[in-house]
């Protein structure tokens, strides 16, 4: 889940994302790769009372993956946490050996556990960000239904495409998630510019604003529990039943 734009749904659309798949009956991990940890908490999981986290796992040889995954109180949905020691990676891991690829290691432990890993990127586009592309079969950019959104997606695109081009041949964009809409002029005049700009790459499920994403932030529960009902909660479901008929998702 990667767009180097802050406060376009990134960390909002793993969790629900996750929920939804993990209510499909997919066993789901979520890699929090943001120093935030907004994932983690998200979660209700306090990354600041773990001794393992992301940062453990990537600089420490001995540590086994499966030693970092916190079970979260939803079934089949796990977590692999992150706090602000992150921080201190993207400066580390310049001097480290084959430095774009150490999350990929990390995860070669675990992949065949999981139906699904996503791996949610800070904004920015710096070494953490190569090592998740690096790491990944796919990417999912969400793209807030805002004037601002498409500035700097291109700069994302070359990124993606360099990874690809040096590092990670498979590595594909599985979809481009329309978040933060509203039914005004603005936010329609946007989608329109995105739809133009990605095609058939932009999934039809679009993200409405809404209080309840937040709110269910607050309880650190998926909004597709937090309110299952609700319109939000449908339509982050439609979003996971088209990635999963366009085989993203087995």
């Amino acid at each position: 889940m990667c767009n180097q734009k802050g406060g376009v749904g990134k960390t909002t659309s793993s969790i629900n994302i996750a929920g939804a798949l993990s209510e499909y009956g997919r066993r789901v991990l979520i890699v929090d790769f943001d120093p935030q940890g907004a994932a983690t908490v998200g979660l209700g999981i306090n990354a600041n009372s773990i001794d393992n986290t992301i940062y453990t796992a990537l600089f420490d040889s001995s540590v086994d993956t499966h030693d970092v995954i916190q079970h979260t109180n939803f079934e089949n949905l796990d977590v692999i946490p992150a706090n602000i020691d992150l921080s201190a990676a993207e400066i580390q891991l310049v001097t480290e050996v084959g430095r774009e690829q150490i999350l990929a290691g990390v995860l070669r432990q675990v992949r065949d556990e999981y139906d699904a890993i996503i791996i949610d990127c800070q904004p920015s586009l710096g070494l953490l960000t190569v090592n998740a592309l690096a790491a990944a079969d796919g990417v999912i950019i969400p793209v807030a239904a805002e004037f601002f959104a498409l500035r700097g997606v291109a700069l994302l695109m070359q990124s993606i495409e360099k990874v690809k081009g040096r590092i990670n041949p498979d590595l594909i964009i599985d979809g481009v998630l329309v978040t933060m809409y509203t039914h005004t002029l603005h936010s329609e005049e946007v989608l329109q510019r995105i739809y133009e700009a990605f095609g058939d790459k932009v999934l039809h499920a679009v993200i409405s604003r809404s209080i309840k994403l937040p709110d269910s932030t607050v309880a650190a529960v998926p909004v597709t529990m937090y309110a299952p009902e609700h319109k939000t909660s449908k339509e982050y479901r439609a979003a996971v039943r088209e990635l999963i008929a366009r085989g993203v998702v087995s």
